[in-house]
């Protein structure tokens, strides 16, 4: 068991779905064979997300403030109480139907409000408490659960997404996003800006990290010669120069530049964006550079999420969001906080089991 890598969760907001999927992913007696999880949030948020989850009556919570008091056994589940949740004000967004019958509208907006703020404070410092256990070698790797970024500006901490907090606590200036659902990888050359930003964000320096980093990333999983698309930002890739000059002006000096450096890009040009995700799945790339947020994120939540018509459920949300170029590992689940069913126990578990994977994947790697 020693030698099997500490993984710090965080259990996300405590008004969304983090809580429940935690839960059911610990339940799988064949994660405790790969890793030794825990989970840093709230215990009375924990224990009060057991009831909801089918099959979890007989799971005990192990409430510790330190890491090495940690169990680490299948059945028990070692929460890392933070003591910050007030559980009597969290509200869920199904209760509002049912407060507005004791509650004035105005009364219902406040209580909410309240119960937002607190949820994104608490969700803030899981990750911000996290990090610093990895900073300090006391987990292997992290792994995250979703946070509303909403709520942790309403409680003063204005972020865009766990990515920036990463970047921020651990001092780094150059990292990126990788979104990975079985073979199918991607990293972001910009995220959470607006389109037209993104497009003014397409530079050769930032192009060229994008390729470092991508290439480090598939050797940090073990890939030993990592083959790297690189999509283009305009139609054709530009079709030289009739569709926009990006790809002259930006994105091939950045290849090239890699390609000098011995980073292995089979096109040794960019790729046109329609076709570059087909190639991928054919075995063309380990992973390839997208120019920004839903040119990598909708062939991957394509690919991911998938929903059952019949039985009007998902039948899975999978994939993996993982932050490269930090000094230490950090994976996350590809979704949201679903707080529209947040607590009623349909939550699906598999995008946090893909992220414990990635976890563990690149932690082995890493201790090699």
């Amino acid at each position: 068991m020693l030698n099997k890598p500490i993984l710090g969760i965080t259990m996300g907001d405590p008004s969304g779905n983090g809580p429940e999927i935690s839960i059911k992913a610990l339940m799988d007696p064949s994660v405790w064979e790969k890793c030794r999880p825990l989970i840093v949030g709230d215990a009375a948020a924990m224990e009060a997300a057991l009831p909801t989850v089918k099959g979890a009556e007989n799971l005990k919570l192990n409430v510790i403030k330190d890491v090495k008091d940690a169990k680490f056994e299948c059945g028990t589940i070692d929460v890392y109480d933070m003591g910050i949740i007030d559980i009597s004000k969290r509200l869920y967004k199904k209760d509002k139907k049912s407060l507005a019958q004791t509650m004035t509208p105005e009364e219902l907006e406040a209580a909410y409000k309240e119960s937002q703020t607190m949820c994104g404070e608490c969700a803030f410092q899981y990750v911000k408490k996290v990090i610093e256990m990895a900073m300090a070698g006391e987990v292997d790797a992290t792994v995250t659960n979703a946070l509303n970024k909403d709520h942790i500006n309403m409680a003063g901490h204005h972020y865009s997404g766990h990515t920036e907090i990463y970047a921020h606590y651990t001092n780094t200036p150059k990292y990126t996003m990788m979104l990975a659902h079985e073979g199918l990888r991607v990293v972001h050359v910009s995220t959470h800006v607006s389109l037209r930003e993104a497009c003014d964000r397409v530079k050769k320096d930032r192009v060229l990290d994008c390729i470092r980093i991508a290439n480090e990333g598939c050797k940090a999983l073990g890939i030993e010669n990592p083959k790297i698309g690189v999509a283009g930002l305009n139609p054709h890739c530009g079709e030289n120069g009739m569709f926009g000059r990006e790809e002259i002006e930006e994105i091939q000096p950045a290849i090239d530049a890699a390609m000098a450096e011995g980073i292995i890009i089979p096109e040794k040009a960019p790729t046109p964006p329609d076709t570059v995700f087909s190639k991928a799945l054919g075995g063309w790339y380990d992973i390839v550079v997208v120019m920004y947020h839903d040119q990598g994120h909708i062939p991957l939540k394509v690919k991911g999420f998938v929903y059952n018509h019949e039985l009007k459920k998902w039948d899975a949300v999978a994939g993996v969001n993982v932050t490269l170029g930090l000094p230490i590992i950090r994976a996350s689940v590809d979704h949201g906080t679903g707080e529209g069913h947040a607590g009623d126990g349909s939550a699906n578990e598999l995008s946090l089991v893909n992220a414990m994977d990635y976890a563990i994947r690149m932690a082995n790697a890493k201790a090699k």
